[in-house]
């Protein structure tokens, strides 16, 4: 599957909603985050009868010679990392080696603090998760479905905090404690001719993801090896914020067949079937997800099963300087205001994470040519006609 043309969509896809402007964590409308493409626990979905989901699923229509085609498929996630800020009550001299081993020591969790020049926030952070399935045969998949399990284990690191003012014996005055919890899915696979009245059948692919993420322990711990990794106190079941550590955020399906040849298949458009085709589009169900053809116009090798609604062949507009993380951006608005942000709110707009830090050094880097190129453009001129 060739992603050159269509990296920059699915990334914008893949981080959409990951912090808004102000870009913030004391802004109200961070305090919620991880908006789309949420597929939860299977438990906490039902809890919450099925307003939060725990499965997606995505169909669409591949014509051509089905034993010449090969079908890749990419299913693409965060997986969110908790962090946690603590601070000593007496400076220490140095961690120990193994210092996200049960002797960690004891720290008192804090919403942020101040360390010389640098802020340093409680807050969450993700890492991108990707299963791979190539080199799928359709006539195979026509004849029984697949189901392929997938996991990612929990994880913890601890990294010293330290005060560059104090004295050298006794520098470590915190940690910056990062927490993964583990999550694990299924993804069902499966084909089906559809006939079309004199035309040659199309083949429906249909992608299902399962979250089969386990609840935690009763008593609010698992135990990995000689570790215990620590688990909110709150009830799992009642607590959106716990629920989403062990949920696929901003998931979303890519899938691709083998172009080179001319027998190979190409991906029919939802949106603008070809005539004959129409029926069978209408019948493809998709939830969570809706798939558009991506790359350069005209092209039918890949699909994106995106959890925003998007047209076939979405770009990014080439003067936008960089990823704003939100979908409705106006990137000339959004620059202009986050220049205007006083010193105190870029420190903290700074200490979100790299993300946020690198968009606020871009964003200080423009140049004049630069802002004025955001200004506006005209993508295509026609003459007026009298109606």
């Amino acid at each position: 599957m060739n992603l050159t043309h269509v990296e920059q969509v699915v990334n914008a896809v893949l981080y959409e909603g990951y912090i808004l402007y102000p870009y913030r964590p004391s802004s109200v409308k961070n305090r919620q985050r991880w908006t789309f493409g949420g597929v939860y626990p299977q438990a906490y979905s039902q809890d919450q009868t099925g307003s939060d989901a725990w499965n997606i699923q995505t169909e669409c229509l591949v014509l051509g010679h089905l034993d010449q085609t090969r079908l890749d498929i990419r299913l693409r996630f965060l997986h969110l990392v908790a962090r946690e800020i603590g601070v000593f009550e007496t400076p220490r001299a140095e961690l120990s080696e193994d210092a996200s081993s049960v002797d960690e020591p004891a720290y008192r969790v804090v919403e942020s603090v101040q360390i010389g020049e640098r802020l340093y926030q409680t807050w969450q952070e993700a890492v991108e998760r990707e299963v791979c399935l190539t080199d799928l045969n359709l006539t195979e998949l026509v004849a029984g479905a697949r189901h392929v399990d997938f996991a990612f284990p929990e994880q913890r690191t601890v990294e010293p905090l330290r005060d560059p003012s104090l004295d050298e014996t006794a520098t470590v005055v915190g940690v910056i404690a990062r927490t993964q919890q583990p999550v694990a899915g299924t993804i069902e696979l499966s084909g089906s001719l559809v006939e079309v009245p004199g035309e040659q059948p199309v083949c429906k692919i249909t992608v299902r993801v399962l979250n089969t993420t386990p609840e935690p322990d009763d008593d609010g711990e698992e135990r990995a090896g000689e570790q215990m990794v620590p688990w909110p106190s709150e009830p799992y079941r009642s607590s959106r914020d716990v629920a989403l550590l062990r949920s696929f955020v901003s998931a979303h399906v890519i899938l691709g067949v083998d172009a080179d040849g001319k027998e190979s298949g190409v991906f029919l458009s939802l949106l603008d079937p070809p005539e004959p085709y129409g029926e069978a589009a209408a019948g493809c169900r998709n939830v969570g997800l809706w798939p558009v053809l991506v790359g350069p116009e005209g092209a039918q090798d890949v699909m994106l099963a995106s959890p925003i609604i998007l047209y076939d062949y979405p770009q990014i507009a080439p003067e936008s300087p960089g990823d704003l993380f939100d979908g409705t951006e106006i990137d000339e608005i959004l620059t202009l205001r986050i220049l205007s942000l006083t010193e105190a709110e870029q420190r903290e707009m700074s200490a979100v994470d790299e993300r946020a830090r690198a968009l606020l050094e871009r964003t200080a880097a423009l140049t004049g040519d630069d802002l004025m190129r955001l200004h506006g453009t005209v993508r295509s001129l026609r003459p007026w006609e009298e109606r």
